[in-house]
């Protein structure tokens, strides 16, 4: 995603930079491909840049955040500092506490949709907060940028309530067909789900081969979302089991690839059979003491 966003801003005509000290070689590789420029460190980001987009796992956010108010500390630079990570509200209102503690400006972000590719339009960039207006900016280098309000953790909370459903229901989804695997019953399963909910199966069938290489990344995600519900009053238990399903997965071979390169999980039932085979066979489930 990161890599993806900043090609569009590049190829909009604005310079992009990052700080790729500690990243790993596909990184830099993707990077550099996008045409995205890296510096020295982030001192120099903070004093070169207009807007700083954090785009990585939701459970370095809150690190971070606290690195680039260090910068700007350093510094005195004055970027528009905007989190996009998948984070609860109150995620989002602690790293705005850090930011905004040292002078800067800070936007809550939350981005919906597939990476920018080749022929798609790319996600949406939902903002909130007091500076969320200058990120309209944006939309000039090709990102959809929507206001969303004016306090820190709306933008946050709509990607929570969005991811919910999406990663929530390809957890279930492959929950699910390892089950029926496991039981013998994939071939019945998929036949009725062809015949009663052709739609839901379709989307199970583009959705779960697509996951693995994601999982790792989801695990935070899901965690976040928990804590969301959890803060409203609301059972936080099903996304936690979203989590240990993404944890799992990503403990298996299937969480080695990345996505520009697969081997292996090319269908639903070949992400299934995997699982059956590496953890139930193996017994290798995460354990969450929390759960139920």
């Amino acid at each position: 995603m990161g890599h993806g966003i900043g090609r569009v801003l590049r190829e909009g005509g604005a310079r992009v930079i990052t700080c790729l000290r500690g990243r790993s070689q596909r990184t830099r590789s993707l990077a550099a491909l996008a045409g995205i420029e890296d510096v020295a460190d982030l001192d120099a980001v903070a004093q070169q840049a207009d807007i700083i987009l954090s785009i990585m796992v939701p459970g370095k956010a809150v690190a971070l955040g606290a690195e680039l108010a260090a910068a700007l500390k350093r510094t005195a630079g004055h970027p528009v500092i905007v989190d996009c990570n998948a984070i609860s509200p109150a995620t989002a209102r602690r790293i705005a506490e850090t930011i905004e503690e040292h002078g800067g400006l800070f936007v809550d972000a939350g981005i919906i949709g597939v990476p920018p590719a080749d022929g798609t339009h790319g996600p949406r960039l939902y903002v909130s907060g007091h500076n969320a207006r200058e990120l309209l900016v944006l939309r000039d280098f090709g990102i959809d940028v929507r206001v969303v309000g004016d306090q820190v953790g709306q933008a946050s909370g709509l990607k929570m309530c969005y991811a919910s459903v999406t990663k929530g229901f390809t957890a279930l989804a492959t929950i699910q067909q390892t089950a029926a695997l496991a039981l013998g019953l994939s071939e019945h399963l998929n036949r009725e789900l062809a015949l009663s909910n052709p739609a839901v199966l379709a989307w199970m069938e583009a959705m779960v081969p697509s996951m693995p290489p994601k999982a790792y990344r989801w695990v935070g995600e899901m965690e976040e979302i928990a804590a969301t519900f959890d803060a409203l009053g609301l059972p936080p238990r099903m996304m936690l089991g979203a989590a240990d399903l993404y944890a799992l997965t990503a403990a298996t071979s299937l969480g080695t690839e990345v996505p520009e390169s697969r081997a292996s999980g090319e269908s639903i039932n070949a992400v299934a059979r995997i699982l059956v085979e590496e953890h139930l066979l193996r017994g290798t489930a995460p354990d969450r003491q929390d759960s139920v």
